[in-house]
This record gives C-alpha cells, structure tokens and sequence, in this order.
C-alpha cells in the first residue's frame, strides 16, 4: 500500500470474504493508467482489475498473447498511483507462470509495482503454482471459463461448459484452485446455471463476465461500460454511459446496478 493510500475504507482479500459471506455483490472494472483508475476508484468499486486485455483496448492486438510482464508492471505501477480504495488485481501475462520459480519471478514484479492479487488463467495442472504464491503472501485470483489466452485451443471466443463433461472439469478445477488457496475466481462466458453452481459449492468469492448474475459480484472492462470499445460486442457487455452524461456517472451507474441486482440481465446471461 502506498502512503498515500487511505486504510479506513480500503478493501482487501479479507473483505471480499467477508462480503460473499454477507452476500454483498462485489464490484469489478478494469483500468489501464491513473486517469482511469483514479475514476473508477471513485465510483465505489471494490476491486480494479489491470488486465491483459490491455492488448486489445490499449496495444490494438487481436488478443492478450502479445501482452509481456514488463507492460503489466508499467501499467500496475501507473494504476496503482490513480487507487485510494479498491483492490488492485494484476493479470499474470501469457507464458508468465508455465512453473513455479516464474510464477514466483513474474507475480513478484507486480506486487512489487503495486498489485495486491495476481491472477492467472487455467484448471487444476496450475495448482502447485497457486500454492507457491500463496505461500509467499501473494493473493491470488483464478480464472476459469473462457480463458483468453487459450483463445487458439478454445478455437476462438466460445462459452465454456455447455457439454456436461466440460461442465464437471470446471467444477473439478474451481475446487482444486480453492484446495490450492486461491483467494477470488473469475468465470467468463460459461452458463447462468453452472456458474451459480460453482459459486454456491465455494467458499471464496465468484466473479462473473458472461456468467449470469447469481455469482457473488461482476466485472466488465471498462471501455466495454463506457461504449468506446468498437463491435461487435460481446453479449455480456452493457453500455452505461449510453443513459448517461459523463464518465463518472455511468461508472458509478454500473456500480449500482451489480449491487442492486439490475445487471446482468437476461440478456447479458447464456443459458
């Protein structure tokens, strides 16, 4: 935590428990500099994810492959210095954390540039990993579902776990990832139904991205909120800065409705 950060409202792992605990929805956006983050902070979301989606909406690539740790750590650090409140979640990058010493090596320069929770994308082989961080006092936040940077074995941008075998390994690595300590899960593009499965048999906090509204909070990127990301987009997304005059405004209406329960709709939801 930097010295400028305020502890009287801070969120932090702990917190998220203990709102899943009280069933509180949780509240996710992405930011990529200190302009951004400085807004979203001040919308009241509780947690600020520095993504590797960085790649598409920041880097202008076809997907997250191209994104290195270096360009985390540059943004983490420019993030980090926009944050008073929220909790700052740092992608771990493609190739980032094929083991354990460069799951240690990559997950320490981002806590070292200022994230407080590492997150990484796939099941259960990745939970000696998991361990490791853990081990050495490093949050970490799994990811499950639609994992982008397994975009050209996924075949593309496809919701996950329709079939019921890939439905029951989901559930088997949501669980693993929790045994291995995994302290937060992120579930993108799978069923309404399986998704409140999982987060009904788990003890840690469920963040959803096309995973229906019955988890324990929701994340968006940010640009997808304010509509400036080009189409076609994904059904998931919902523009909140169409009914809306500023920034700020539709940041804190996206706030709002996770916690009152108006978004996700059916019509963010696959079934």
């Amino acid at each position: 935590m930097t010295s400028t950060t305020s502890t009287a409202n801070k969120m932090t792992v702990p917190g998220l428990a203990r709102m899943k605990a009280e069933q509180q929805p949780i509240t996710m956006l992405t930011a990529y500099d200190a302009s951004f983050a400085r807004l979203v902070d001040a919308s009241g979301v509780d947690c600020v994810l520095v993504g590797d989606s960085l790649g598409n909406v920041i880097q202008g690539l076809d997907n997250t492959l191209g994104v290195s740790v270096d360009h985390m750590v540059y943004h983490v650090a420019a993030v980090r210095r926009g944050l008073n409140r929220a909790l700052l979640v740092a992608d771990l990058p493609f190739l980032a954390y094929h083991d354990r010493a460069s799951a240690l090596a990559s997950s320490g320069r981002l806590v070292q540039a200022g994230a407080e929770m590492v997150k990484l994308e796939g099941g259960a082989a990745l939970a000696p990993q998991v361990t490791a961080l853990v081990e050495q006092g490093i949050p970490v936040c799994a990811h499950l579902g639609l994992t982008p940077q397994h975009v050209h074995q996924l075949g593309g941008y496809r919701v996950q776990g329709r079939e019921a075998s890939v439905a029951e390994r989901l559930k088997a690595d949501a669980h693993a990832l929790e045994d291995a300590g995994a302290g937060l899960l992120v579930l993108e593009c799978v069923p309404a139904e399986l998704a409140r499965e999982v987060a009904a048999a788990l003890r840690i906090p469920v963040i959803g991205i096309g995973a229906g509204a019955q988890v324990d909070g929701q994340v968006l990127v940010v640009y997808d909120v304010l509509g400036i990301s080009p189409p076609p987009r994904p059904r998931f997304v919902k523009d909140f800065m169409a009914d809306h005059g500023d920034i700020g405004t539709a940041l804190a209406a996206y706030v709002e409705a996770v916690r009152t329960g108006a978004f996700p709709g059916a019509e963010h939801t696959y079934r």
